[in-house]
């Protein structure tokens, strides 16, 4: 029997929907963003167009359409349409969708698109039971998550899933939305009179971080909020100010897991931002990732390391400062240790850089590791255990502080190599001003006078 009441019923729920659900796209053309698949074109409007779509990952932070384009798939492909979030079910509840899709498909040929929002939150092998139905093509599968697929999902349904990688929303796309929701009379607020300052919508498309979610509620809010004026007139327009715009709209919750992806980018961005000479990146990924909970101790870890690898000895005080810094983190802790994360993001940020020191060893470990080892020259070896002088140990070694300069050129590898090659920046540039000149001249050990002068030496001799 018909259900009379179904039409009333959904005008009452569309009555008090949040508007960021009521203003959600009818239509492909109506979704905002994500031009990078979904333009025309693109790959997955290609896909949609020749009707040849099949199990998807959308990959991104929330608020930028994955929901949505989900919906609007199953609609373009006339496809049911079942959505389950993995924090919430079970293996029970998705194998009878699975189930019923099948029997759908088998029953009047319509397709069942199964949108799974957190897939990332099942774990192996939940998500094995969904492998024999998309590969037969049973459903088409649209997860969804904001976990790097890669390593949250199982590398067998990774393969054969099309990922799509969700972008934050463009500020012009944030203000496109608000406007289409203020200008909307079914949805928006297109029955109402609203007068909104540029500024307003310019604050919203800056703050919202690219989430139109969260844009949209922060206009229902500022909405609501002054429409309960009771010393405002009837017939007056609802007035949104900078400053009730500014109200509207809450503290963004950082999206940042501590072991996932996020935890490796913010990271990354930081180290590299520190490598490429940039104090006020750096020190922006250094804010984001303490305000997310990150600990600070990884952090000055991360900074100790840059010190050695990207700076080395082309500011050799850079070392002291992430040592330095190290200790006053594990000493004082937060929030105080904000202060000296900062000092040493900047110093390393403007500090001169080389790799030199860092590229010397990983070249000599790689020689060490394939097998090209050197046996240690005879005048370098130990000569103070018993039998080592009749082995000739020893014998030949010129003692450089013997020498004006404290340094003498002698061979102390076995082969012609060099490793160390320091670069132009900073103090490695007198470092190589030094090598340069000490690895020009002769080898001293074949002159005669250097081996007598070794043979009276003016300070105690070195045998190690």
């Amino acid at each position: 029997m018909p259900d009379l009441f179904a039409e009333s019923r959904q005008k009452n729920l569309s009555r008090v929907a949040p508007l960021a659900l009521r203003m959600r796209p009818k239509t492909l053309e109506e979704f905002v963003g994500q031009a990078h698949f979904l333009g025309q074109g693109k790959l997955l409007r290609r896909m949609l167009e020749a009707d040849r779509l099949t199990s998807v990952i959308f990959y991104g932070p929330p608020g930028t359409g994955k929901t949505t384009l989900a919906q609007l798939i199953a609609l373009y492909t006339k496809s049911r349409f079942e959505q389950v979030n993995a924090a919430a079910v079970g293996v029970k509840e998705v194998r009878a969708i699975l189930q019923e899709a099948k029997e759908r498909l088998a029953a009047g040929g319509q397709r069942t698109v199964m949108f799974l929002d957190e897939i990332h939150r099942f774990n192996r092998a939940q998500q094995d039971i969904l492998m024999e139905d998309v590969e037969a093509g049973f459903v088409i599968l649209v997860g969804a998550t904001t976990e790097n697929p890669f390593f949250a999902i199982n590398s067998p349904l990774v393969s054969r899933s099309q990922i799509f990688q969700f972008s934050p929303l463009g500020e012009d796309e944030i203000r496109l939305l608000l406007r289409r929701a203020i200008e909307d009379k079914d949805r928006g607020y297109g029955h109402l009179k609203i007068d909104i300052a540029p500024e307003a919508l310019d604050l919203w498309a800056t703050k919202s971080d690219g989430d139109a979610r969260r844009a949209l509620t922060a206009l229902e809010v500022a909405v609501l909020s002054q429409s309960h004026q009771h010393h405002a007139p009837p017939s007056a327009p609802i007035q949104i100010t900078l400053d009730v715009a500014e109200q509207s709209i809450q503290r963004k919750a950082i999206v940042y897991d501590g072991t996932g992806d996020e935890h490796y980018d913010a990271a990354s961005a930081l180290i590299k931002s520190m490598r490429g000479s940039d104090p006020d990146a750096a020190v922006y990924w250094l804010a984001k990732m303490l305000e997310a909970g990150e600990d600070p101790r990884f952090i000055a870890r991360r900074i100790a390391i840059l010190a050695s690898e990207d700076i080395g000895n082309a500011d050799p005080q850079a070392l002291a400062v992430a040592a330095a810094a190290f200790d006053i983190v594990e000493k004082i802790g937060m929030p105080e240790a904000q202060l000296t994360l900062a000092q040493a993001v900047t110093y390393m940020a403007t500090a001169p850089k080389s790799n030199a020191s860092a590229m010397a060893i990983w070249q000599a470990s790689q020689d060490v590791k394939e097998g090209r080892t050197l046996p240690v020259p005879k005048h370098l070896r130990d000569k103070s255990y018993k039998g080592a002088k009749r082995l000739g140990h020893g014998e030949g070694y010129v003692y450089p502080h013997n020498f004006p300069e404290g340094a003498v050129d002698q061979d102390y590898l076995g082969v012609d190599k060099i490793y160390y090659d320091p670069g132009g920046s900073g103090y490695e540039a007198q470092i190589r001003r030094r090598l340069e000149a000490q690895r020009a001249k002769p080898d001293q050990t074949a002159d005669p006078q250097a081996d007598a002068a070794s043979s009276k030496p003016k300070r105690p001799t070195e045998d190690r």
